[in-house]
């Protein structure tokens, strides 16, 4: 039985019905018990798997004399494909409406979407996976206010800035903030950009030819996806840990950051840490690695298990050294009196407590909870992007891009980095490059392999600054706010935003849709 699985725009497959071969397979796989993998070609994948993102979006934004935002506006045609793929659908009708207020105090918001279904492939959630589109509506919409109204474009962000003062904040999506501070985050990436350098670097692209423009944006997600995830933690007779999960890492570093939760809050040797993930025979209770979520639902539920562990050891603990629990104190890894020396690693401990036979008092410390969100969390930023256009071809070609990130406290530095990484070049494969094409007359997919269909390469990418603005969420007991998706959420209507200031410079708009090709762009500046 063929099972087209990959990820080009989406990554959910479709099965195919099964033909005699594939039938006599199957049969010789469950007369030797073994399991049959079948891997489809690269030109398979793209022609059976899903697509990314296909909407037609109509926006406006009402502002005052002063500039204050009054009303948004949106009308989504959202095309589905051929069927309504696996939450296809929680893109349009869930994460872009709850995006939609963004960082500002909006007061009216009207949202109209339209689900179209189409004779192309099945849409399906990629990075971002509706967030994005709310981030580039709105951001798009303020840049083209600000250009239409005289406003500075940062000061008319920071006008309309919903405060920390604020916080919580109810939005009119029916959204409730637990924390951020939007304006500091402005403030930060714009220094961190040099933005009052622009001019200078905009009057030397003149100088060579070039057109340069500068993009700014501000983002906030709605992540969190279902309400619950649990962990175990439990302790080898080596010595050793196992951290138990229902989440499955695909290449978010789980097997590095779940194991620095537990080795800081259990004092343990990291090395001494084994991740075991994605087994539904030994795995709590637990959705999935989706929706920038794992580490404010895993790991709050890793955080939590690890506080029952220390709760069950200060009592084992007691009962060894004949002190009251209220005496017993953990610290560094391990256990001791109060105002004495008479202490105990947790590993230690570990190991003594399965031959105590007393009543009240654990016989292990292995311990299993769960975390169930009250809300979903609102990681934010905001990105400046800086790019040039070669006139004469149409060429777009991204110089600087600065990127300051909100998404809570940081687990991993380096792993986060690398996240807001690749997001930002996933956003500007599609907004430069990503294009699925069909032909118009016979259907025909004209984009069905990598000489056809562009993806970014390293010499596409900007140089990159890539900063934090810690605001801890107060709803978790890790403050984390999740950050998986957030580069290509700023990216989008950062490039978007620095490629129309720049046509601006020769009276040329954007007047067409993703991708701005090189021949978009050209057409656009001579017509």
């Amino acid at each position: 039985m063929r099972v087209l699985t990959g990820d080009v725009g989406g990554g959910f497959g479709v099965k195919e019905q099964p033909c005699p071969e594939d039938i006599a397979i199957l049969f010789a796989a469950r007369a030797l018990k073994q399991p049959v993998k079948w891997t489809g070609t690269r030109s398979e994948h793209f022609l059976g798997d899903s697509h990314a993102r296909d909407a037609v979006i109509e926006a406006s934004l009402a502002l005052d004399e002063s500039g204050n935002f009054l009303a948004l506006r949106v009308a989504v045609d959202d095309a589905m494909g051929s069927y309504y793929a696996c939450n296809g659908t929680g893109m349009p009708l869930r994460n872009m409406p709850n995006g939609l207020a963004l960082v500002y105090r909006t007061p009216v918001i009207d949202i109209d979407v339209r689900l179209v279904l189409t004779h192309t492939n099945s849409v399906g959630p990629y990075r971002g996976a509706g967030r994005e589109q709310a981030s580039y509506i709105v951001e798009r919409l303020v840049d083209q206010a600000a250009r239409e109204t005289g406003h500075d474009p940062v000061e008319l962000r920071r006008r309309n800035m919903i405060s920390p003062d604020q916080m919580p904040y109810a939005t009119p999506v029916d959204r409730i903030y637990d924390s951020g501070e939007f304006e500091a985050v402005l403030d930060k990436t714009v220094a961190l950009a040099d933005w009052d350098g622009f001019f200078e670097r905009r009057a030397r692209s003149e100088q060579d030819g070039k057109l340069r423009g500068r993009g700014l944006a501000s983002y906030l997600e709605c992540i969190g996806g279902s309400p619950h995830e649990g962990a175990k933690v439990e302790f080898r007779k080596d010595g050793t840990v196992d951290l138990v999960v229902a989440t499955q890492s695909q290449g978010q570093g789980h097997e590095t950051s779940f194991v620095q939760v537990i080795a800081e809050r259990l004092g343990v040797p990291f090395e001494s840490v084994y991740l075991r993930q994605g087994d539904s025979d030994f795995a709590p209770r637990g959705i999935a690695t989706i929706a920038s979520r794992s580490m404010t639902m895993a790991g709050s539920a890793i955080a939590l298990t690890c506080d029952a562990v220390i709760e069950k050891g200060r009592v084992a603990a007691a009962h060894l050294f004949e002190a009251s629990v209220a005496d017993i104190e953990f610290s560094e890894g391990a256990f001791q009196v109060k105002g004495t020396d008479r202490h105990i690693p947790l590993l230690e401990l570990a190991t003594q407590v399965r031959t105590i036979r007393v009543e009240d008092v654990p016989t292990s410390l292995n311990s299993a909870e769960e975390f169930e969100a009250p809300e979903q969390y609102f990681p934010n930023g905001c990105h400046v992007c800086e790019l040039e256009i070669d006139p004469d071809t149409g060429v777009v070609m991204l110089d600087r891009y600065t990127a300051v990130d909100d998404c809570g406290v940081v687990i991993n530095p380096p792993i986060v980095h690398g996240q807001v990484h690749g997001g930002v070049v996933q956003g500007i494969g599609q907004a430069l490059m990503e294009e699925i094409i069909y032909d118009r007359e016979t259907g025909q997919l004209l984009t069905g392999s990598f000489m056809d269909y562009r993806m970014p390469r390293a010499v596409d990418q900007p140089r990159m600054q890539v900063d934090f603005h810690e605001v801890p969420s107060p709803t978790n007991p890790l403050g984390v706010k999740g950050v998986g998706e957030a580069g290509i959420v700023g990216a989008l209507p950062a490039i978007f935003n620095a490629l129309a200031d720049a046509l601006a410079t020769r009276g040329a708009v954007v007047d067409f849709q993703m991708p701005a090709t090189a021949e978009k762009v050209w057409r656009a500046l001579n017509r």
